[in-house]
């Protein structure tokens, strides 16, 4: 039982939370409450730019028919200094009471100490597909010949995998007694000393995933659903992911889907599977055979960085966290505390997935107003230091003024 009193008790003037009908559609009335983490670093820059440009792009429009009301929702070093707690419990309360929620990147100590904000979010919500569209925006570098035959979206397993965080450190008493039970139940052999992690996925876990990617497909005229996977090697969960994917499609899908290899109708999606690691050259060599990616999360992890690096890089790259009830959307990128407080960083990643959230809301004319807008600031060369050295004679400007850039062109 929560111990705090609702955000809903406490909402601005006029503002009212998103609901879910009795059929599990999201309803979004014209003043919604949206709760935004800032986050660590460079969140606070970014933030008040995307803020700047989602509010224009709602105002632009919908005139004054419709506006976002944000409510702040404390997370990071901002939390711990108001109430002594990296992730207040009352966080995971707020945002499922709001049901729509954006957050700045959140800093996590690699190695030891506190356990990552990011997954703990995650996790705790059952926000359980993590949503990576990569596509090229006009005007912004990138390393390859031909960025713009990368179209794809990229649906990775949340909650589960290695990310699940069941691990001992070598030497540990715990990871020692794992070692010795897997010699003497298993006869496996193991080197002494060694860290022990352990790996879960469930059929649960991925066909949900699959079925969200397979449904998006369907939803968006996609013609292809493609497994990533490591199944040669991990059989039994890796191997498992493809298999339970290839099932859902089959018994639940039918006749709308049909396996890589068979002929396909208008409307149907087919089924691909590729291994992890080829899918990596898959990408740079023959993008346009691929649509919907689904995959186990540390694949996913990988993939959606290096996509990301296909079509400019991760400050060009949004993302979303979606379950079956809340959503978080984020900056994709890390929190870059040399550069906190300069107005500098390009808050690109922020803004695009702000767009993601209005899409998701069903404001679909002030999303769809958004990337064209930033793509025409960019082809302008108003555009912030890392994209500024990358292209001849380009304006250098703040993180600001770029949000102000992009404001005027929507």
């Amino acid at each position: 039982m929560s111990q705090h009193p609702s955000i809903l008790d406490h909402l601005p003037a006029g503002a009212e939370p998103a609901t879910i009908d009795d059929q599990g559609r999201l309803q979004v009335p014209p003043q919604p409450a949206v709760g935004f983490i800032e986050g660590d670093g460079i969140g606070p820059d970014i933030w008040r730019a995307a803020r700047l440009v989602l509010d224009a792009a709602v105002a632009k429009a919908y005139g004054g028919d419709r506006r976002i009301h944000w409510v702040e929702l404390l997370v990071g070093e901002k939390a711990y200094q108001a109430t002594g707690e990296y992730l207040p419990q009352r966080v995971f309360d707020d945002i499922r009471d709001l049901l729509l929620a954006i957050k700045g990147p959140l800093t996590t100590p690699v190695g030891g100490g506190m356990r990552s904000l990011n997954v703990t979010l995650r996790q705790r919500l059952d926000l359980y597909a993590c949503i990576r569209p990569v596509k090229w925006i006009p005007g912004v570098p990138s390393p390859v010949k031909r960025p713009e035959a990368v179209d794809m979206v990229i649906y990775r397993e949340n909650t589960e995998d290695l990310y699940a965080g069941i691990e001992w450190p070598a030497g540990s008493p715990e990871a020692d007694w794992f070692i010795a039970e897997l010699k003497r139940r298993f006869g496996a052999d193991v080197r002494p000393g060694s860290a022990i992690g352990v790996k879960p996925m469930s059929a649960f876990g991925s066909q949900r995933l699959v079925r969200m990617a397979l449904e998006y497909a369907l939803r968006s005229g996609k013609d292809s659903l493609t497994l990533v996977h490591k199944g040669n090697i991990m059989k039994y969960t890796e191997g498992a992911f493809r298999d339970w994917g290839y099932e859902l499609a089959r018994q639940q899908y039918g006749e709308r889907t049909v396996p890589e290899g068979q002929p396909a109708s208008p409307g149907q999606v087919v089924i691909k599977d590729r291994i992890a690691d080829n899918m990596f050259q898959q990408v740079l060599l023959r993008p346009e055979e691929f649509s919907v990616l689904a995959m186990p999360n540390l694949n996913g992890d990988y993939l959606s960085d290096a996509l990301a690096a296909q079509v400019g890089g991760l400050g060009m790259a949004p993302g979303a966290n979606l379950g079956d009830h809340c959503s978080l959307f984020e900056a994709t990128h890390g929190s870059a505390p040399k550069y906190a407080g300069q107005d500098k960083v390009n808050p690109s990643s922020l803004i695009l997935s702000g767009a993601m959230l209005l899409e998701h809301m069903g404001w679909s004319e002030a999303a769809g107003a958004i990337t064209p807008a930033l793509s025409r600031a960019v082809q302008d060369g108003v555009v912030t230091y890392d994209l500024a050295r990358q292209i001849e004679g380009a304006t250098e400007v703040s993180c600001s003024a770029f949000a102000r850039a992009v404001a005027e062109r929507l």
